[in-house]
């Protein structure tokens, strides 16, 4: 391998005169100066560690993944700076190691750990060199001297670890997957739901034929049979009214979207359970803010929303608990914001919040969330979640916005633009 500029200057070292080292160092700030340029412009976190797995070199994607300051992180220990990680797994093997983890500060991404450990080949002065720079003469196997090859030993110095962000691909499988257990669960539905109907039509039926039959009683009798099909058919309506509430909840269908207002949507939620609310003593504290844009949005799916999410807070509170409601608007969405002071939920109940069926709840059924998510989704908005045990929970949901559209037009295009800005 052709020797580089650092290689020849350690060889030439104990030989070179002092207006040189002036060149030879200006010349090595250089090459780091643009090393560091280029790592810093690629999108994949690069951090160099030593021996002892002390931080000696990260790049701005790394500092950005694992919200670094790269002055606080040099010379500490990469495990002391990012909490959590598990420096003695990723260094075991002594060789490559690809590793997908999760991290959850400064956001909720995944990552994939990709360890490489540095070997370096130190040379050896042999005994009996003449000078500081010089090798001394290897003797040839006829005992004379013959040529100058250094003695080396391979030792490793440390590990560079290469960083890259798999959200997005995870998300994506993750979502394919949950697609598929909700489109298993919507047959699932719809042949309980089918298997009920036909019970449900057939006692409907019956109860008719026992009015017509009750009309030839007495009249005291047929006034108690009579409030006795009132009571069964009542439980028959609303059996019939749970069955088509739970299939329209799961079943996929399109936003009906119009111009709303997010705020009072929000409102109609909240009064809805105003005697919940009352009756738990629980302090409801909404911060909506005024100027937000008229969103495109099926107004009774996004209430449903809201409902469930609500709903779990006060569930989640029990009694004296503050449910804070906050609205709010950045460049591309609108956040609606719950933050509860419950219980909260543990990282691992967290990591399975939108498993069908899964529920912390004694009585609960596991699909609230699982519901939220999907009308936001189909809403082209996005859900998170930040809880820890003891602590309550936050959960927020973005919904985009658009403030205006144009159309980029080529050189010689007309310019009548096709479509005008639009303000939703």
């Amino acid at each position: 391998m052709k020797a580089g500029f650092l290689e020849k200057l350690i060889e030439r070292l104990g030989r070179i005169g002092p207006e040189e080292v002036q060149n030879y160092f200006l010349r090595l700030a250089q090459e780091k100066g643009f090393l560091e340029t280029v790592f810093n412009a690629i999108h994949e976190g690069i951090i160099v560690t030593d021996s002892k797995g002390r931080v000696t070199y990260l790049n701005d994607a790394a500092c950005k993944l694992f919200g670094l300051e790269a002055a606080d992180a040099i010379g500490k220990r990469l495990d002391e700076r990012v909490r959590g990680l598990d420096w003695g797994s990723l260094t075991q093997s002594g060789g490559p190691l690809s590793r997908d983890m999760e991290i959850f500060y400064p956001e909720n991404r995944f990552i994939n750990f990709y360890i490489v450990p540095v070997m370096i080949e130190s040379r050896e002065a042999v005994a009996g060199a003449a000078d500081f720079g010089g090798v001394a003469p290897k003797r040839d196997e006829r005992g004379g001297s013959g040529s100058t090859t250094p003695a080396t030993v391979v030792g490793q110095v440390g590990h560079v670890m290469i960083l890259r962000d798999i959200t997005e691909s995870r998300r994506t499988a993750q979502q394919t997957i949950e697609s598929e257990r909700l489109n298993a669960l919507t047959l699932l539905a719809a042949g309980v739901a089918h298997e009920i109907g036909n019970p449900l039509n057939s006692l409907h039926i019956h109860l008719q034929l026992m009015e017509r039959e009750a009309q030839e009683l007495d009249p005291n009798g047929k006034a108690e049979i009579r409030k006795s099909i009132d009571v069964a058919r009542s439980e028959v309506r609303r059996l019939d009214s749970i069955v088509t509430q739970f299939l329209r909840a799961i079943r996929p269908s399109q936003p009906r979207l119009h111009p709303e207002n997010v705020n009072a949507i929000v409102e109609e939620a909240v009064r809805f359970f105003t005697p919940e609310i009352q009756d738990r003593d629980i302090v409801v504290e909404q911060e909506l803010r005024a100027d937000l844009p008229l969103l495109q949005l099926d107004r009774e799916q996004m209430k449903q929303a809201f409902y469930n999410v609500i709903k779990n807070s006060l569930e989640a509170m029990k009694r004296h608990g503050t449910l804070h409601i906050r609205t709010d608007l950045d460049d591309t969405y609108v956040m609606v914001s719950f933050a509860d002071t419950g219980g909260g939920m543990s990282a691992e109940n967290l990591s399975r919040a939108f498993e069908p069926y899964f529920t912390t709840k004694p009585s609960g059924s596991g699909l609230g969330l699982l519901i939220v998510r999907r009308i936001v989704r189909e809403h082209g908005g996005e859900l998170s979640i930040e809880s820890s045990r003891d602590k309550g929970l936050t959960l927020t949901i973005r919904l985009p916005y658009v403030e205006k559209r144009v159309r980029m037009l080529e050189a010689g295009e007309d310019k009548t633009p096709l479509h005008e800005a639009v303000t939703p």
